[in-house]
């Protein structure tokens, strides 16, 4: 992923809000970025332009050498469900769907995981990350920590090579947080792009870089 000049500017009324100055940076497959900086810094607005969620106000963003500035809804649709997953802080799992058909979820747009293969791909996933245990349960009958890896099972889904996270340990205790950074960090040492915004000094034991964002402008620590 590759922003140049990347500026984001919200306008109301009777003025315009900077969210991200001429943000410039490349980020590479197989590490491990950590994003931080204090609220209203710009984190958030990074993360969903990285993730095709807001489209940013002037610069350009590559993924996969493509400018995103001039791809159409449905090409930008099948970029991001081919390329990106994503975790939250809430962990938005579907409480009536058990741990293997929320894994599912994200396969149901991919047209090259056949049906048949949906549910193995699923198990496949949910027990690399040690819930061999919970693939037949529902949220409510989960912990914290363990609906927090099914929600990371269901970015890795579509298998994509950018995994992008907003605050993914914040509901969490410590021990939960190493436990979903100790995951992260695998998935970069397996050649993914891991992006995560966190406030939380644990992470810096776990990224390879470490970014501070702040008035809308990034730099390395």
């Amino acid at each position: 992923m590759n922003l140049e000049d990347v500026r984001k500017v919200y306008k109301t009324k009777t003025n315009e809000v900077v969210g991200l100055d001429n943000v410039s940076y490349n980020f590479l497959k197989g590490k491990f970025y950590a994003i931080m900086g204090h609220s209203g810094s710009g984190k958030s607005t990074l993360i969903k332009i990285m993730g095709l969620m807001e489209p940013l106000t002037s610069g350009t963003y590559k993924i996969e050498n493509k400018d995103v500035s001039s791809l159409k809804d449905e090409e930008l649709s099948k970029l991001r469900m081919k390329h990106i997953g994503f975790i939250f802080q809430d962990f938005y799992l579907d409480e009536h769907l058990k741990a293997y058909e929320n894994v599912m979820l994200p396969m149901l747009i991919n047209k090259e995981i056949k049906s048949q293969e949906r549910k193995d791909r699923a198990n496949k996933i949910l027990i690399k990350l040690g819930l061999e245990e919970r693939l037949n349960h529902y949220p409510k009958e989960l912990s914290g920590g363990e609906q927090q890896r099914v929600s990371l099972a269901r970015a890795l889904a579509n298998n994509p090579n950018i995994i992008l996270a907003d605050e993914p340990t914040g509901n969490l205790d410590e021990e939960n947080e190493k436990m979903v950074f100790e995951d992260l960090k695998a998935l970069a040492k397996d050649g993914k792009c891991v992006v995560v915004v966190s406030h939380s000094n644990i992470i810096k034991d776990y990224a390879d870089i470490v970014l501070k964002i702040a008035k809308g402008k990034i730099s390395e620590e």
